[in-house]
């Protein structure tokens, strides 16, 4: 007699679960207090007459930010990466000879200190290669420029790689060194730091790991110029740097991101009754307050406490780090009044340069 296999129950167990994480916060603290002797400028290179206190004073009452972190000058970003990589390999309690794929997200490869040139080859994921000392030549690497979202995005990919049965473990990182790219006569140079974070993501027989996800990429209405590589606003310097049209990536985030995370929701066929917390990308307190406003709006609901858990008060905005770091920080019950356990569902969302946005719904 031929048993008949239930391959409805088998596809229900097969996880893709995080089963490891880490992250790596630099020690070097800025306040917003040491930016009171600096030189801004407008965009026309026209110096900004304002006070520098007020302008700092109105900065942290819109962004929430109070200081950020910088690496030390002998640090790169895929050197943190390591860091986080270590931390994370050991969360996970694995071989790194077993890994699959290492997958870095970025946005400027390795600046060294004092040098504004971006290094992207090899590949930062290979250096963590190195510095992890895999021998072995099946575990792939590369590196994804997806803007703030990449860590996200790299979650998604390597997903893929475990659902085609091409990876059973995959190292996915996001780190970035902003400290060393940004206009030091431009205010949004208040906005942006330094972190890393990494997460193991495993093929499980085990409920729950990734439920769905959701990306999409936006250039058709000038999107591409609302972050970008431009010229110091101070005349005299030749460099280039990380720019912002602040107020169009407001506009793009609030109008686009809540819809994508409804419809991560629905394609999980998950109530938003039963989200116990949404890691959203750490841009600044206003933008996202807003997107929470807009995306809990969307079914007649106000925003509940404590369900957005928030780290760039004292970390700022670090790009791709900042879903990871804070993820970690919460799964080893740093952040207070933040905890999770087995079998709550939260969401990930991000926004940035692309315009990319993308959103994660995972069961813990």
């Amino acid at each position: 007699k031929i048993k008949k296999f239930n391959f409805k129950k088998i596809y229900l167990i097969m996880g893709y679960i995080i089963t490891g994480t880490g992250s790596y916060i630099p020690k070097k603290t800025k306040k917003n207090i040491d930016f009171i002797n600096s030189s801004f400028y407008n965009e026309d290179g026209s110096r900004i007459n304002t006070p520098n206190a007020e302008t700092i004073s109105k900065f942290e009452s819109i962004t929430g930010i109070k200081e950020r972190k910088y690496v030390s000058e002998n640090l790169n970003t895929s050197e943190i990466g390591y860091f986080a990589s270590l931390e994370a390999i050991k969360s996970a309690k694995i071989d790194p000879e077993t890994i699959d794929y290492i997958i870095f997200a970025h946005n400027f490869g390795d600046v060294m200190h004092g040098i504004n040139q971006y290094e992207a080859m090899p590949s930062l994921a290979a250096k963590v290669k190195s510095k992890l000392k895999i021998k072995n030549p099946k575990c792939v690497c590369y590196d994804i420029i997806f803007g703030c979202p990449g860590w996200v995005e790299g979650l998604i990919q390597a997903k893929a790689f475990l659902e085609s049965g091409m990876a059973k473990k995959c190292l996915v990182i996001g780190a970035e060194t902003l400290s060393r790219v940004v206009d030091h006569h431009d205010r949004d140079t208040m906005i942006f730091s330094d972190g890393a974070g990494a997460s193991l993501i495993e093929n499980k027989n085990i409920d729950g790991g990734i439920l769905s996800h959701n990306s999409a990429t936006y250039t058709y209405n000038g999107e591409t110029e609302m972050l970008f590589i431009g010229n110091s606003y101070n005349k005299n310097i030749k460099d280039r740097f990380i720019k912002m049209k602040g107020r169009k990536v407001y506009e793009f985030a609030l109008n686009n991101v809540p819809n994508a995370m409804k419809e991560s929701l629905e394609l999980a066929n998950v109530e938003i009754e039963n989200l116990k917390k949404i890691f959203i990308h750490q841009a600044n307190k206003k933008m996202d307050d807003a997107i929470m406003k807009r995306f809990f709006r969307l079914y007649k609901l106000k925003v509940p406490n404590s369900i957005m858990p928030m780290n760039i008060e004292l970390h700022g905005n670090n790009s791709v780090a900042t879903i990871p770091t804070l993820y970690d920080q919460v799964i080893r019950n740093e952040k207070k009044d933040h905890s999770l356990k087995k079998g709550d569902i939260i969401l990930f969302a991000s926004v940035g340069a692309g315009m990319n946005i993308n959103s994660i719904v995972y069961q813990v």
